[in-house]
C-alpha cells in the first residue's frame, strides 16, 4: 500500500487500467485516494466498451445514465442471475448484427425492439409451460424480436421483407423469416404447437416465422436446446430438421466447454458472420430491399467468364419444401444465376460486342455425383434476357428436387452476338461452373 500511495497520479492509472472491473471496484474500497483513480470515467468507459460495446452510458433498456461507471454497475445489477461470460457474448451478437445492420439495412435495424423484462421472460414461461434454455433468455433480455411496419415513409409495401434472417424466392414461392417478440411467440406457439400436437415434454415454442407470403416456421426445443424448422409435412406429423450442429449445444448440466449456449444464439451468431463476410448480400428490386440467403461467395457460389460474358450461381436449401419421407423428390433446393456483360462487352473471334442475348440453356443436376436430370431447352423461365455491359445482371430463380442431401448444377448457356432478332455472329457457350446442393449444417 505504501509503494501505491508513492506513485503518481499516471503510474497508477496505468496500473488501475489493468485491472479487471471487479478489482478496480476493490480498490476503490480501500481509501480516498485509491476510489478516485479507480472511479475514473475513462477506466469505466473501456470496461463498458470491452465487455458491453458501448460507448456512451445508458442502461440496457437504452436510457442515460450519469456515468460509465454508473453503467456497469446497472448492467450487472440487471443481469447478476446470468453468468457475465454469456452476457457479454450475446451483446456483443447483437451489437455486431446492429452495426450492419445501421450501416447497411436501416430498415431492418428500425425494426428491433427493445429489451424484454424478467417478467415477460416469465409470462412466456408460465403461458407455455416451458422453461426457456438460458442463453435464450438472455438473447430476448437484451431485444425482444422485431416489430415489422407494413410501409416505409414513401408509402411503399414493406410487410413481409424486413426479416432479420432474410430469405429467398422463385416463382411464386417468397420466404423472408423474422424473429419473432415474445408476445408472438405465444400467439404463435399456441396457435401451431397445439394444432401439430407435439408432446408436452418436447416444450417446442415458435420463435422465428414467414408467414406472410409462403410458410416457414423455425422451433425451439426448450428441453434440449436446438432450433428446428419444419419440412412440407410439418402440419401433417410434425417433421422438423434441426438448423444447428447439435455437438455445438451445451446446456447449464453440461459445462465443461464454458458457458451455456443453446441454438438461438449459435444460430444468430453465424448469420451474423456470413453478413460482415459478405457471404449474403441484400437484394434489391425497385424500392423493396430484403436479406438474400444466396451465397454470394466461393466455394458456396461459382462464377465463370466466357467470351466476357460472367455468370455467378449458388444454392439455398429450401426446408419447407422437402419431405424426408419421400424417396426420389426428398431435399428441395433454390438456386439462383445472375447473368452478366463485362464492360468490355463480348469478345468473339477477336471481334467485341455491346451486346449478346441468351438463346438456349443446358443443365445437368447430379445427387451424389449420379445425374439424375440433363436440361435442355430454350429460355430461362420463359425469358431471353439482353446482356449490355452496363454492369446491370440479369437474375432468375428456379428450384430442383434431390433424392440425396448433396450434390451439384453445372452447366451452359448458348448466347448470340448482338440480338437474337439481329445476330452478329455465330452463337456461342457461355460455362455456368459447378456449384454444390447441400444440406447445411446451419440452416436459415
Amino acid at each position: 500500500m505504501a509503494s501505491l500511495e508513492g506513485l503518481g497520479d499516471l503510474a497508477l492509472h496505468v496500473i488501475v487500467s489493468k485491472l479487471s472491473p471487479k478489482d478496480a471496484a476493490v480498490l476503490a474500497c480501500v481509501n480516498k485516494r485509491l476510489r478516485l483513480s479507480a472511479s475514473e470515467e475513462i477506466i469505466w468507459l473501456n470496461f463498458c466498451f470491452q465487455d458491453l460495446d458501448l460507448s456512451s452510458p445508458q442502461d440496457p433498456f437504452g436510457n442515460p445514465t450519469p456515468s460509465f461507471k454508473a453503467t456497469y454497475q446497472i448492467w450487472r445489477e440487471v443481469f447478476g442471475m446470468y453468468p457475465w461470460s454469456l452476457v457479454k457474448r450475446v451483446k456483443r451478437c447483437w451489437g455486431s448484427l446492429k452495426n450492419w445492420m445501421a450501416v447497411n439495412f436501416p430498415e431492418v435495424g428500425n425494426t428491433l425492439r427493445k429489451g424484454a423484462s424478467e417478467a415477460d421472460i416469465k409470462e412466456v414461461e408460465d403461458s407455455l409451460g416451458v422453461k426457456l434454455p438460458i442463453s435464450t433468455k438472455v438473447l430476448y433480455r437484451l431485444c425482444d424480436g422485431q416489430g415489422i411496419k407494413s410501409k416505409n415513409s414513401s408509402g411503399t409495401e414493406l410487410r413481409g421483407t424486413l426479416g432479420l434472417i432474410g430469405g429467398y424466392s422463385f416463382y411464386d414461392h417468397l420466404v423472408n423469416v423474422r424473429l419473432l417478440p415474445l408476445s408472438q411467440v405465444i400467439k404463435k406457439t399456441k396457435e401451431f404447437v397445439r394444432h401439430l400436437g407435439f408432446s408436452s415434454r418436447s416444450r417446442y415454442i415458435v420463435v422465428a416465422a414467414s408467414t406472410t407470403y409462403s410458410e416457414k416456421l423455425f422451433f425451439l426445443n426448450c428441453t434440449n436446446g436446438q432450433l428446428y424448422v419444419g419440412t412440407r409435412n410439418l402440419s401433417t406429423d410434425g417433421e422438423m430438421i434441426p438448423c444447428v450442429p447439435s455437438t455445438l449445444i451445451r446446456s447449464v448440466h453440461d459445462l465443461d466447454n464454458g458457458e451455456p449456449q443453446d441454438a438461438m444464439l449459435l444460430w444468430l451468431e453465424e448469420h451474423s458472420r456470413r453478413l460482415h463476410s459478405g457471404l449474403i448480400h441484400l437484394r434489391e428490386e425497385g424500392q423493396i430491399r430484403s436479406i438474400n440467403l444466396f451465397p454470394e461467395a466461393p466455394p458456396f457460389c461459382s462464377t465463370a467468364v466466357t467470351h466476357g460474358v460472367q455468370i455467378r450461381a449458388s444454392a439455398v436449401f429450401v426446408p419447407e419444401l422437402s419431405d424426408l419421407q419421400e424417396e426420389s423428390e426428398k431435399y428441395w433446393f433454390a438456386y439462383s444465376v445472375r447473368m452478366s456483360l463485362l464492360k468490355e462487352g463480348c469478345i468473339l473471334n477477336g471481334m467485341s460486342f455491346n451486346s449478346c442475348q441468351l438463346y438456349w440453356r443446358h443443365w445437368v443436376i447430379r445427387a451424389s455425383d449420379v445425374v439424375v436430370s440433363d436440361v435442355n431447352g430454350e429460355a430461362v423461365i420463359g425469358k431471353y434476357p439482353l446482356l449490355c455491359p452496363d454492369g446491370k445482371e440479369f437474375v432468375y430463380e428456379s428450384c430442383t428436387p434431390l433424392p440425396s442431401s448433396s450434390g451439384s448444377i453445372e452447366g451452359s448457356f448458348t448466347f448470340v452476338p448482338g440480338r437474337l432478332t439481329n445476330p452478329k455472329s455465330s452463337q456461342f457457350d457461355v460455362q455456368v461452373a459447378k456449384f454444390p446442393l447441400q444440406l447445411p449444417d446451419y440452416i436459415f
